[in-house]
């Protein structure tokens, strides 16, 4: 990663700052580049993301919690219905409501799509750092893990 030409005269906790994001976006951008979203608008990704974290939904909670408007989130699970990745069950506390999940379908999808990010980073780490290199790289995790660790965490 290349340093700014003024990289000396800012302060260290910037320069780091920088270059995590650099690094974020660039791992971010390699990782994407060995999945396969298919057709996945950011948007259905999230909802996915979200599912799959915190469990079925209805159409008004993931929109609150993506901050869209139910009608737009409609469009979004309409559409993820329709690729078989989410699906519809009357919720057991208020038969009126529907709590989306994931399919079968989209867990398999989802699970094959992780492990070839997985095999990448694993190969990368392996034929691109040394013994010495991968030992400094595990060191530093607990560090990279606690900027990124909600407070409770603590």
């Amino acid at each position: 990663m290349q340093a700014d030409d003024d990289s000396e005269t800012r302060p260290i906790a910037a320069r780091i700052a920088h270059q995590l994001r650099l690094f974020s976006r660039r791992l971010k951008r390699r990782l994407r580049d060995h999945s396969d979203t298919g057709d996945l608008t950011p948007s259905q990704v999230a909802v996915l993301h979200r599912l799959e974290e915190g469990g079925p939904a209805t159409t008004s909670a993931l929109a609150r919690a993506e901050g869209m408007r139910s009608q737009s989130m409609g469009s979004v699970v309409a559409a993820l219905e329709a690729a078989g990745l989410v699906a519809g069950a009357p919720d057991p506390a208020d038969g009126r409501q529907t709590l989306l999940s994931l399919t079968e379908h989209c867990r398999e999808w989802v699970s094959q799509g992780r492990a070839a990010r997985q095999d990448w980073l694993s190969s990368a780490i392996e034929s691109r750092l040394s013994h010495q290199d991968q030992a400094q790289l595990i060191a530093a995790l607990p560090l990279l893990l606690r900027l990124v660790a909600d407070s409770d965490e603590f």
